[in-house]
């Protein structure tokens, strides 16, 4: 039943002037609706509800909530770099010199946080 209907995908944000100009200008997700609780941006074939909340009620997940599979990472990593976007490096991780680090199944995957925190992905299948 759930099967052919269409994903909506949460992250949570304090700000919705933030979270509307990230997802919206620099990610370049189409703007559907938003209200006092929060914003709904259109996906390829899914919705994402940015649920607005106040700083005593949530924070930032420190692992990632949301990915996209792309068809070139470095491409999409520079394209993201150019609308401002910095991408994470960890210690623990062998990321090559602009963050991408390789799965040992060969899936290239580089990490960036939106507006609130919460930590987003690319990725690009070997």
């Amino acid at each position: 039943m759930l099967a052919n209907q269409i994903v909506k995908a949460f992250v949570t944000a304090t700000d919705p002037a933030s979270a509307k100009q990230f997802y919206g200008e620099k990610l370049g997700l189409k703007l559907l609706s938003e209200d006092s609780y929060g914003l709904e941006f259109e996906l390829n074939d899914a919705l994402l509800r940015v649920s607005l909340v106040s700083a005593d009620h949530g924070e930032p997940q420190k692992h990632t909530v949301l990915g996209w599979a792309v068809s070139n990472i470095l491409e999409t990593l520079n394209h993201l770099k150019g609308r401002g976007i910095e991408f994470e490096r960890y210690s623990f991780l062998q990321q090559d010199d602009v963050g991408i680090w390789t799965a040992p199944g060969g899936t290239k995957v580089a990490w960036f946080k939106d507006s609130y925190g919460n930590l987003l992905s690319i990725d690009q299948k070997a």
